[in-house]
């Protein structure tokens, strides 16, 4: 071993004497290696290194002619705001990273078919060339499919309208014609950011842990074909796959000079795993990585917040880096998911999931960007060891303002919005028709239709609705108008049938449904999750024909904002109904209302902040008309959502909720300086996939 540094130093030398010698220009050389990864036999030590080259050979990557250890992370871009990109890359270098992993979702880059996106928050390029900048590394996961705890595993919902329906993740030639027209777009606009072409990009990964989903070589092999075709020969692909014997032989792409790495629980050892995915690599192929090191784990709305001790997850990070591992954490900042982008579990229809707003992850740089806990110190503290650099200083925790109490006031009605607001068109169907059919890809779809009661009371029941449906009814009257009344809400994970009140109406009665869009499946075999009433609608028992459904165009993340067109009456009129009160329906009983509640606050001095919504019951809420995501404070455990500090503005800053349920009794959202993830009932579990 002594041997081995000696031979390199003294290569060193001998090319410093020639530079000097002969004023030749030569590559710059590379940083010194650490004592655990040392040169071996390998055939670019007797040659002059002048191109840049990424390649795997002798079981290890080489990096320019020289022997490389990924030590990277997860850091995607489209969960952080452009203008913190840099802060937070610059936090993952500051953790002892030489390399960041990002998924790519198509459908955040094309939300309506043939509609592209790649300005904000999808300006990938330029999150790539910051990556360069800061001299990192890339490993690119291009898909199609992420899984990434994104909704429907990054696939556009337009995909779910296409007739005869597409299989997804499949040889489908319709969906391989999806496919092959998106890379198209995609990868030529990344070419020129591949590391033998001056750019960052080392590697790119081909799907994503397929061997979890199913056997389709034919597509596996498809995609080869299209990435090469568009990238050429010179990158190295790679798949992700769990570090079993059947996801491996699912997964893997035999035959393609496609890298195989693996991924498995955080605390199993590693080397067994990493022993089997040689079988699964060319001989002399398979340098061993952990593409997805968990350093936490995702949460779900209705369970504790998960949680992984520190010491742990960085003594399993050096059972793999002692030994020449290679290894990415999965997540090294996690980030949020803004709008109505996040994803959901779910192996069958009654154990349906929806992730929260916070993609927190636990991970060692938290959801604001924090670098003072303790996962992250003890991470850097082991990968300082093992690092082919110094470390560079660790910047501090960004600032966090707590703003103060938000008074804000009752707008509107969901209801009277849709009733008056002339921007809003119904679509009428005999029967209901799922939102991706109407046009409405996330949020929510107001179904209505109509039915004579019977003065007893009627049976309602919907067999398949994707997620929550809140039942109101009204009656219909020339007259007079009647507030509509709460009646019962339907979830998709405990679908039971409810019983309509006897509303003793004089003539004939009003059917209100409003169908919420928790996040649609992203991990499964039920991963083609389209939304809305998905079956005939039942009333005693007889399908209820004649239906309205009324789109409600809330924004999305990076979507023009469309809010105006709904916020117009309650920007305009700023109601000061005296909503303390419990309203109450001419029927005596809760109005249990969807409305708008509006507020300003005053910022003198711009920071992150976050909105505790401690009271309230479950909504969506916009600050500055930007979608901050869902709240939920009454089943949990997420209390507070994260506002980050480029969306608010100096002066004057607008919060606008939409507030599902009943809302907090004074009306008030408080600005704090601190995530709270203790809110809901007291769950026990901690779900795992």
């Amino acid at each position: 071993m002594a041997k081995g540094r000696s031979l390199k130093s003294t290569k060193i030398i001998v090319l410093l004497l020639c530079l000097v010698a002969f004023s030749t220009v030569f590559a710059p050389l590379p940083s010194p290696l650490s004592n655990s990864l040392k040169p071996h036999n390998h055939h670019h030590h007797h040659q002059v290194v002048n191109a840049r080259k990424f390649e795997i050979a002798d079981d290890m990557f080489w990096k320019d002619g020289e022997p490389f250890r990924i030590i990277g992370g997860d850091l995607h871009y489209f969960r952080t705001l452009p203008e913190y990109w840099e802060d937070r890359l610059t936090r993952a270098k500051a953790l002892g990273l030489n390399a960041i992993q990002t998924y790519v979702p198509w459908n955040l880059h094309e939300p309506k078919e043939g509609q592209l996106d790649f300005n904000a928050i999808a300006d990938i390029v330029s999150f790539l060339e910051l990556c360069q900048k800061l001299d990192l590394l890339v490993m690119l996961r291009a898909g199609p499919y992420i899984c990434a705890e994104w909704d429907l595993g990054g696939f556009p919902a337009w995909l779910l309208t296409k007739n005869p329906a597409i299989r997804l993740r499949s040889s489908d030639p319709a969906y391989l014609t999806l496919v092959d027209k998106w890379w198209g777009i995609l990868l030529p606009k990344i070419a020129p950011l591949l590391y033998h072409k001056g750019g960052p990009i080392i590697m790119v990964q081909i799907e994503n842990e397929f061997g979890s989903y199913g056997v389709d070589k034919d597509y596996l092999h498809h995609l080869v074909n299209l990435a090469r075709s568009h990238l050429g020969d010179d990158l190295i692909l790679y798949t992700t796959d769990g570090g079993t014997r059947d996801t491996l032989t699912k997964g893997t792409i035999n035959g393609e000079s496609v890298f195989s790495a693996v991924d498995f629980s955080t605390g199993e050892d590693p080397w067994p795993i990493f022993n089997l995915q040689k079988e699964f690599n060319t001989p002399g192929k398979s340098p061993p990585l952990s593409a997805e090191f968990y350093t936490g784990w995702l949460t779900h709305w209705g369970e504790n917040i998960a949680k992984t001790d520190a010491t742990s997850t960085a003594s399993a990070l050096e059972k793999i880096l002692s030994r020449n591992g290679s290894a990415v954490l999965y997540m090294a900042h996690g980030g949020t998911n803004f709008g109505f982008y996040n994803g959901a579990n779910g192996a069958q229809e009654s154990d349906y999931l929806a992730d929260l707003t916070s993609y927190d992850y636990d991970a060692p740089i938290s959801e604001s960007g924090d670098v003072d806990g303790a996962k992250f110190k003890a991470l850097r503290r082991v990968i300082a060891k093992y690092s082919a650099v110094s470390l560079p200083p660790v910047p501090k925790n960004n600032e966090k303002t707590g703003y103060g109490r938000i008074q804000l006031e009752k707008s509107s009605s969901l209801f009277d919005i849709l009733d008056t607001n002339v921007h809003i068109k119904a679509i009428e169907s005999e029967n209901p028709i799922s939102m991706e059919a109407a046009g409405q890809m996330f949020g929510f779809l107001l179904y209505t239709s109509e039915y004579i009661a019977n003065g007893k009371g009627s049976t309602l029941s919907i067999p398949k609705v994707h997620d929550r449906a809140q039942v109101y009814v009204t009656c219909l009257s020339k007259n007079k108008k009647e507030r509509p009344q709460y009646v019962a809400t339907i979830n998709r994970w405990s679908n039971k049938p409810v019983n309509l009140p006897k509303t003793g109406c004089a003539s004939t009665s009003k059917l209100l449904i409003l169908v919420e869009n928790m996040g649609r499946l992203n991990y499964g075999q039920l991963l083609f999750d389209s939304k809305g009433i998905l079956s005939p609608v039942y009333l005693d028992g007889k399908p209820l024909l004649k239906w309205k459904m009324l789109p409600i165009p809330l924004s999305n993340l990076n979507q023009p904002k469309k809010i105006n067109p709904v916020f117009d009456k309650p920007y305009s009129t700023f109601i000061r109904a005296s909503t303390r009160k419990t309203l109450k329906s001419s029927l005596g009983v809760d109005l249990k209302e969807p409305g708008f509640y509006t507020g300003d606050f005053v910022v003198d001095k711009v920071t992150d902040t976050y909105m505790s919504f401690n009271g309230w019951g479950k909504g969506v809420a916009f600050v500055n008309d930007f979608n901050i995501g869902r709240f939920w404070p009454s089943f949990g455990p997420q209390c507070n959502l994260y506002v980050p500090a480029p969306v608010l503005r100096h002066g004057k800053n607008v919060l606008v909720i939409l507030e599902l349920e009943s809302p907090e009794r004074e009306l008030v959202v408080n600005s704090v300086n601190q995530s709270d993830f203790t809110c809901g009932s007291k769950h026990t579990r901690v779900h795992r996939l």
